[in-house]
């Protein structure tokens, strides 16, 4: 009997166990993975409960203070403050939102509807419709505003060419002109006056390399050379100033007055007596006519030029043209000097230029004609520029011309006084704050120089 006592007791404890298993999940022996799922979907079926707006209880708040209740939720973007008096929470719409009024909200969290009165999308199109068509018309109005502006201020070529016409007006090119100016320059029936204004417009155009170019195809360069034969003072000025502003830089128009005689017949002018305003376009013209013009300064240096430049240096009266000869014999040295190292370096030079500037010998006939002592008394005159000038050219003279700087007492004088004096100028610059000034740069040429000669 106490066997089976035992079997029955043992039933009757399993029997127990799996009723209390099925009526509470918590004690079930079995699928614990199931028993997890079912427990996260009654959570968040329970929180889906608790978001529900139908549950919510939504406050909505007006443009003015009110109280908030625990438990009331506040829509976004609301204006939410703490009473410090009572102690309360009090909502009320912000101030930019005002606009929103024609905006309804539903009970207890029901979404937001548009209002029905507001415009429908046909309305709306209708709308850009009209607003492009309002643009349009305004841009209309503007456009034509300006072309009436634009009219009122300008005429078109046409009524301008019209009225050329009516009144015997002519259009012309650079070129006509220029025919026009030689032709009354060179008529005997105009007067010296409108000879003299002829040349004085044509200097203008000349400015231009293809207007002085195109000077040489219906003969009006000759013409102006012919100038320079006339007996009229002024006329020679003129024709020389022409002369030297369709020189400049053109070498087409340089051989063409090599050939016509130019260069004799500025040199006699230089020679013989002139007024001073004459010399000066003339030495203008002559100097035009030599710069990197190698074959014209052979031909300068056979034709005596230097002789007649020595002249007119000596001259009294001429200290203006002193130093424009200076100048001139400075640049003539250095273009000859640089066109050889030009050569040497880069082989840029063409053979026969460097072969004209080989057969000019400039310096041999500067020492010959005694330009040494002539340039060394010119640091006499007393502008800071003339002495500028003038120490250029006997720095570039000094290989030439060094056993006649060295013979000379007058120029250790003139260059001691002339130190002393730059020397006084230059600190006057330094005090100023100039640390590179113009008459520091003198000092230390004038001390290249003294520094050569002892």
């Amino acid at each position: 009997m106490a066997p089976h006592g035992m079997l029955l007791g043992l039933l009757m404890a399993s029997c127990f166990i799996f009723c209390l298993s099925h009526q509470n999940p918590e004690f079930a022996l079995t699928y614990p993975e199931r028993s997890s799922t079912k427990e996260t979907e009654r959570k968040e079926t329970t929180a889906e409960e608790e978001l529900d707006p139908e549950v919510l209880n939504v406050f909505h708040p007006t443009h003015e203070w009110q109280a908030l209740r625990p438990g009331q939720a506040v829509p976004a973007g609301s204006h939410v403050r703490l009473n410090l008096q009572t102690g309360t929470r009090e909502v009320k719409l912000q101030d930019e939102d005002k606009f929103q009024n024609t905006l309804k909200g539903s009970k207890k969290g029901k979404r937001l509807d548009i209002n029905t009165n507001t415009y429908t999308s046909q309305d709306l199109k209708s709308a850009l419709a009209k607003f492009k068509e309002g643009t349009e018309m305004e841009s209309s109005k503007e456009d034509k505003a300006r072309h009436a502006e634009i009219k009122r201020l300008f005429r078109p070529i046409e009524e301008l060419k019209k009225d050329f016409e009516e009144l015997n007006v002519v259009i012309e090119t650079d070129m006509q002109i220029m025919v026009r100016l030689i032709n009354k320059f060179n008529s005997s029936s105009s007067s010296l006056e409108e000879k003299i204004a002829a040349l004085f417009d044509l200097e203008y155009y000349v400015h231009q390399m293809d207007n002085a170019q195109d000077l040489l195809s219906f003969g009006g360069l000759q013409v102006v050379i012919n100038g320079l034969n006339s007996t009229e003072p002024l006329l020679k000025e003129y024709a020389a100033f022409v002369l030297g502003a369709a020189f400049s830089s053109n070498p087409k128009v340089q051989v063409e007055a090599i050939e016509g005689g130019a260069l004799q017949k500025l040199l006699v002018i230089l020679a013989t007596e002139q007024p001073l305003t004459v010399k000066k376009k003339v030495l203008f013209a002559l100097c035009s006519l030599l710069r990197h013009f190698p074959y014209a300064q052979q031909q300068f240096l056979k034709l005596g030029g230097l002789q007649v430049l020595r002249s007119l240096v000596q001259e009294k009266g001429t200290e203006v043209l002193a130093v424009r000869v200076v100048t001139l014999l400075y640049d003539l040295v250095t273009e000859k000097m640089f066109a050889e190292e030009e050569a040497e370096l880069t082989q840029e030079t063409s053979p026969e230029k460097l072969q004209q500037y080989r057969q000019v010998h400039l310096l041999p006939g500067l020492r010959e004609q005694g330009w040494c002592e002539i340039t060394a008394h010119l640091l006499a005159l007393p502008e800071h520029d003339a002495r500028e000038k003038v120490l250029q050219t006997l720095g570039a003279l000094l290989a030439t011309c060094r056993d006649h700087y060295h013979k000379d007492p007058q120029l250790s004088r003139m260059l001691a006084s002339l130190q002393a004096e730059y020397q006084a100028l230059a600190t006057l610059e330094l005090q100023g704050g100039e640390d590179e000034g113009y008459f520091r740069e003198l000092l230390g040429s004038i001390n290249s120089l003294l520094k050569e000669l002892r």
